[in-house]
């Protein structure tokens, strides 16, 4: 769309002259001979950008920066007067004008001037329009879960997003931890500062103190520089610790002492750090059993167990799988660029009856790879994973059957290759894809099951 410039000037030559030399350079242009003309034009329409003179009949130039910004807050203001001094200059920019050059005008540089303040109005546009979709996408409504368990949760989270209590999330692998702890910082007053996460698993334990509090240069070996860390960057925002249950005994001490004193200091460093930050934690573990097994600070436990909410796996809620694989299909499809319209009503039951042990998580790499192996408008039953659909003896076996985990794993996994096989018609390349592994693993395990293929020799 064509930038539209409103150029707002009382000299007839100046209109003229600005008008042709932007008209020229692909810019639609409108004059205003007034402060008072050109405000009522910013109210009936939207501009870009705003050139305006500072000396004109009634209102002046610097007085109209206020109510022009106000009509049209993303249009930089650019001033121009032959009667520049820097006070004007600083008075205009103080009012919220972006830029100022004097009469006469010289062409670069008020070119030069106006693609730099284009370019600042494009990216903070943008800018808005993405943290307007993060925050959509973390409004209570916008998480898929309409069933019992999911409600309740919900209701929980509404009730502590207004807060500054500690919460801790529990739940297993894969149920979305992560995204009710954001859900829960987008909705408090502390929505609009850092939110900072970390995964106490992923860093290895000699380097989790400092990217909690940052270390000074030299502390250690590899130091070379300052390091700020997660919780100097969450300041006036919200931490979110996931995987807490895993922190040693030694962190916890002094995540304790945070929530408590709300100061630190950098490994390596005396300086003492003061920090308003809140605690979202989330585990998979039973942190009131590893309490009584000593392998969690009980002091810890009650600073962060303020408000506990319990996520409900995904087999407990299988009404809300519908509904999100629908959704990931609309994900997938725009990730995989390809036109798929909707799920075959046996492929859905098929995700209906499973369990699903890695949860919402699973399902979502799940939906994922169908899409990436349809060839249609409809994920069939075959596109699935083998492991959903596949014979019932290539399916895990209950713990009970009495032989080795070794012997199980190694008969399921013979299963669906001979059945990836069979339904890609002996073709190794597409037997691989439905097996989600390259063709070189594919041919190692033929080769260590002894799987003879029709049509191939040795």
């Amino acid at each position: 769309m064509m930038e539209k410039i409103l150029i707002i000037d009382d000299d007839e030559g100046i209109q003229f002259f600005l008008g042709e030399l932007l008209r020229k350079k692909g810019y639609q242009t409108e004059v205003a001979i007034s402060a008072e003309t050109a405000l009522s034009k910013v109210e009936k329409d939207a501009f870009s950008l705003i050139l305006l003179d500072v000396r004109l009949p009634g209102m002046s130039g610097v007085d109209a920066i206020r109510r022009l910004r106000e009509l049209e807050p993303q249009a930089p203001i650019i001033i121009m007067t032959a009667y520049g001094t820097k006070e004007t200059a600083l008075q205009a920019i103080q009012q919220g004008a972006y830029d100022f050059f004097t009469k006469p005008i010289k062409v670069d540089e008020l070119l030069c001037v106006l693609r730099r303040a284009l370019e600042k109005r494009q990216l903070q546009l943008e800018i808005a329009a993405l943290e307007e979709r993060l925050k959509k996408r973390y409004e209570f409504e916008n998480i898929i879960g309409s069933s019992g368990p999911m409600q309740e949760v919900f209701a929980m989270v509404r009730k502590v997003a207004v807060t500054d209590s500690s919460v801790i999330i529990y739940g297993e692998s894969g149920t979305g931890k992560e995204l009710i702890a954001q859900a829960i910082h987008a909705n408090s007053p502390r929505g609009n500062k850092p939110f900072v996460k970390l995964n106490c698993v992923a860093i290895p334990e000699g380097l989790l103190e400092s990217e909690l509090f940052g270390h000074e240069k030299g502390a250690f070996t590899g130091a070379v520089t300052q390091k700020i860390g997660k919780f100097e960057l969450a300041n006036e925002g919200t931490i979110f610790l996931d995987e807490i249950g895993d922190m040693t005994l030694a962190t916890q001490s002094k995540i304790l002492r945070v929530l408590q004193e709300r100061e630190f200091e950098r490994v390596g460093g005396t300086k003492t750090i003061k920090v308003d930050v809140r605690i979202i934690a989330a585990t998979n573990k039973d942190l009131k059993k590893a309490v009584e097994d000593k392998q969690f600070r009980e002091d810890l436990y009650f600073r962060l167990n303020v408000v506990p909410i319990q996520l409900p796996p995904l087999r407990e809620r299988k009404e809300d799988i519908p509904p999100l694989v629908e959704h990931f299909l609309k994900e997938a499809s725009l990730k995989v660029k390809k036109e798929i319209k909707s799920i075959s009503k046996d492929a859905l039951e098929v995700l209906t009856e499973y369990n699903w042990p890695g949860n919402v998580r699973e399902l979502e790499n799940c939906i994922e790879r169908a899409a990436v192996i349809t060839e249609g408008e409809f994920i069939a039953k075959e596109s699935l994973p083998l492991y959903l659909t596949g014979p019932e003896e290539a399916r895990p076996i209950s713990q009970e059957a009495g032989i080795s985990l070794d012997e199980s794993l190694a008969a399921m996994e013979k299963k669906l290759i001979l059945e990836a096989l069979s339904q890609a018609g002996g073709i190794q390349v597409k037997a691989a894809r439905l097996l989600g592994i390259t063709e070189r693993s594919l041919w190692h395990r033929i080769k260590k099951f002894d799987i003879k293929i029709p049509g191939h020799s040795g």
